[in-house]
């Protein structure tokens, strides 16, 4: 694999580190400044918002200059971001920087994997691709728990200074490591928006909003719940995320294994398990080991979905994979944003810390019945056959 891939990597590890360690975080910055836990629970929603919005944009931006000159700017965005954030001294400008990060988080994994596919033979192009999510899953196992623990130990500024470091890596690898592409076709932004005509589309995209902020609705507040209610320690909740971040890992490779033999009972499978074992976390978030157990299962369950996920997407978008891959990169940090808010909602009222579980188990559930109703809708239509260069090689991309 060439070396490039290896900064394109570094890249999607400080942007996979940035977006989670925030979880485990929230305390501490909510009494630096002074807020709520739910009010804290903002930066999570702001920074899934900022995705929402950019993704699309800058990918269709991104596709009027050279791929490397705009992986290299979206790398100083998120840079720029992360010293506003280590940087902030009110809550507003905090809240700036996450927004200011998030922007380049869905366009980096959008061109960051056609670069990484161009930078392989045809029949290496999905291992390619693949290697430069391996940063992201890493990120999860070692970024996030490290970072939480830096943070709660030296401060949660050294944190965000630290992501921005490890952003003035990755964008150095880029300049470095990356070659010049040649300027890509302009965006034919008329006919890629013809693929969300496609009711299909909309359904597969309204269940990753719901199926992955599922995930979003308990994980946010998983620090406060594991505290307050399980009875952990602050520190304990670095080996937590260690947990989480496995469960990650194992269940991307299970979703990814399974999404191309049998995508629809996949779904079903992995939506209602995690619809179950949200709705078990109410109970077994006051017991240490059923806690931990669970915390695993939620991480696996809510990423097996991604794969699948993302692939329906791509199949029913056969004349716009590009920027529907980029909005439905999107559409699962609007579901973090939206369970984040409810979540924070919940609190608020009074209904304890572990009541975001029950909105997560809801939204899951949600998401499951849209996925029987698609393929209830799939089975009256006509099938159609995709382009063999859509249906070739299914392009993983993180939500």
């Amino acid at each position: 694999m060439p070396l490039a891939l290896l900064a394109l990597a570094v890249g999607a590890f400080g942007i996979g580190t940035t977006e989670f360690v925030i979880m485990g975080l929230l305390p501490e910055i909510a009494a630096d400044y002074g807020v709520s836990i739910p009010t804290a629970g903002l930066l999570v929603t702001g920074y899934a918002l900022g995705v929402v919005l950019g993704a699309p944009l800058l990918t269709v931006l991104g596709t009027r200059i050279s791929r490397k000159r705009m992986l290299m700017l979206l790398m100083g965005l998120f840079v720029l971001g992360n010293l506003v954030s280590a940087l902030a001294p009110s809550f507003g400008l905090m809240l700036t920087g996450r927004v200011v990060a998030s922007l380049a988080h869905g366009a980096f994994f959008g061109i960051g994997s056609v670069v990484a596919a161009d930078l392989v033979a045809p029949d290496k192009k999905a291992g390619a691709i693949a290697t430069m999510f391996t940063g992201l899953t890493v990120a999860n196992i070692v970024g996030v728990p490290l970072g939480t623990y830096i943070g709660q130990a030296v401060g949660w500024r050294t944190t965000f200074a630290g992501v921005a470091a490890l952003g003035i890596v990755g964008l150095l690898g880029i300049v470095k490591l990356v070659p010049a592409m040649p300027r890509p076709e302009g965006a034919h932004l008329r006919r890629e928006l013809t693929a969300f005509r496609n009711p299909q589309v909309l359904l597969a995209m309204a269940m990753t909003v719901l199926g992955f902020g599922g995930v979003f609705a308990a994980i946010t507040y998983i620090a406060p719940m594991m505290t307050h209610v399980a009875g952990y320690s602050d520190g304990a909740v670095t080996w937590l995320l260690v947990l989480f971040g496995i469960g990650m890992f194992l269940g991307n490779l299970l979703g990814g294994k399974y999404a191309d033999r049998k995508l629809m009972p996949m779904l079903y499978t992995t939506l209602g398990g995690l619809a179950v074992v949200l709705a078990l976390f109410t109970l077994t978030a006051h017991n240490k080991v059923l806690a931990a157990i669970t915390i695993m299962l939620v991480g696996a369950l809510g990423f097996a979905t991604v794969p699948p996920l993302q692939k329906r997407v791509l199949d029913q978008a056969h004349g716009a994979p590009t920027l529907a891959s980029a909005v439905n990169i999107g559409a699962f940090n609007l579901g973090n944003a939206l369970s984040a808010w409810l979540g924070g909602m919940v609190i608020t009222a009074g209904l304890g810390y572990t009541s975001p579980n029950w909105v997560g188990a809801l939204l899951a559930a949600a998401a499951l019945g849209l996925a029987f109703w698609s393929a209830a809708l799939e089975r009256r239509t006509p099938a159609t056959t995709a382009p063999a260069d859509t249906a070739a090689v299914p392009v993983p991309v993180h939500h």
